[in-house]
């Protein structure tokens, strides 16, 4: 498997079920909300880390965003969601309380619904 074998999947894979915002998905922005359970099904299939950062929109709105770093490498499938002109900084580690970022991301059941329907469907789409 590699990066771009993957990016094409997930996006065969991504859909309003699987946002975390289905009221704004739109096929004309398949990326939208779709950053950690992406970064989850990455991490699953190449490993690496889950990082998040805190991205500045052009008009000074900050948003949460997860991506992965595999092999000392940024992998951001979903950075399109995005407008130009969005300050994305460097991932950090975020796990609050667990040990892991991915058990952090796991523990909202709702991130964890939409990340089994998109790991099945990514498996499926392969």
């Amino acid at each position: 498997m590699n990066l771009k074998e993957l990016e094409k999947v997930l996006q065969k894979s991504w859909s309003r079920e699987t946002s975390y915002i289905p009221e704004e998905w739109d096929v004309s922005n398949l990326a939208i909300g779709q950053c950690a359970v992406t970064a989850l099904v990455v991490n699953d299939y190449l490993g690496g880390d889950i990082v998040w950062a805190e991205v500045i929109l052009p008009n000074g709105q900050k948003v949460s965003h997860y991506f992965n770093f595999i092999n000392g490498k940024e992998v951001d499938f979903t950075r399109s969601q995005f407008p130009k002109d969005t300050q994305i900084p460097k991932g950090i580690e975020k796990k609050k309380d667990f040990a892991t970022p991915r058990e952090f991301l796991l523990s909202n059941d709702n991130t964890r619904k939409r990340y089994e329907l998109l790991k099945e469907r990514v498996k499926n789409n392969f």
